[in-house]
């Protein structure tokens, strides 16, 4: 059987790539493009079908518990004139299609962004490539101010060593800590309220002493902010439509 490269979910098309791999199940998951199907590398005909079917279903689901999760799948239509507010911060963007071998972009004074874009690829490739670039360079320039709030947070609970502060385009977590001391954090954040973004960075930083989820690493997510449950919610509720 020939699967589709995607599925329809209220009206938006999302990519589904089918990786065939040595297992007995299907298993399906979110990637960072679209869906991921997972399925044992020979399966007869009707086999291939009702792996489909189940997939559809486990599809129409996920979308029917959390409506809004697509749009991180969906590129934003950027158009020349737009405007971007970042927090406080409103950028305000120009973009030239031309005809170039890459894409790129540039911050000028006064917050306006320069996209220059391949004017011979497709205008969702375009989309997503403005996307990116705009997440670029708008965490470039929120980047100083973020690092000294996870600075200062890490003064008044941890006192750990922190090797690198980095923002990360990432659509499926919002921050990481790696066993080196440094951390990344997703640019959707700077989208978020203050506080859960607070929340993200001393859940990082909780893992700069506990590399785990265990019962010592919440004890100290929970003395350093004992909302925290509060603001996990919120991002579960509103995650989704976080995002250049």
């Amino acid at each position: 059987m020939l699967f589709p490269a995607s599925i329809t979910l209220d009206g938006y098309h999302i990519p589904v790539k089918v990786i065939r791999e040595r297992r007995t199940s299907f298993r399906a998951a979110t990637g960072k493009d679209g869906f991921i199907l997972r399925l044992p590398k020979r399966l007869i005909k009707s086999e291939e079908q009702r792996a489909w079917t189940w997939f559809e279903t486990w599809a129409k689901q996920l979308h029917q518990d959390k409506p809004d999760f697509i749009q991180r799948f969906v590129s934003k239509n950027y158009a020349d004139g737009d405007t971007l507010q970042v927090g406080s911060r409103r950028y305000s963007i120009g973009i030239s299609l031309e005809e170039r071998a890459s894409h790129s972009a540039k911050l000028h004074p006064n917050r306006y962004i320069q996209l220059n874009l391949v004017h011979s690829v497709s205008t969702e490739e375009r989309n997503k490539a403005a996307a990116t670039l705009l997440s670029r360079v708008v965490a470039k320039d929120f980047l100083p101010e973020f690092s000294r709030r996870v600075e200062e947070l890490n003064r008044l609970y941890f006192s750990k060593s922190i090797k690198s502060i980095n923002f990360k385009n990432t659509s499926s977590r919002w921050g990481s800590c790696s066993n080196t001391g440094n951390l990344n954090f997703s640019t959707r954040l700077l989208f978020a309220p203050a506080d859960v973004v607070d929340y993200v960075i001393i859940h990082e930083l909780a893992h700069l002493i506990e590399m785990n989820h265990s019962d010592r690493f919440w004890a100290l997510v929970s003395q350093a902010m004992p909302e925290y449950k509060e603001k996990e919610k919120w991002l579960k509720v509103n995650g989704s439509g976080l995002g250049f």
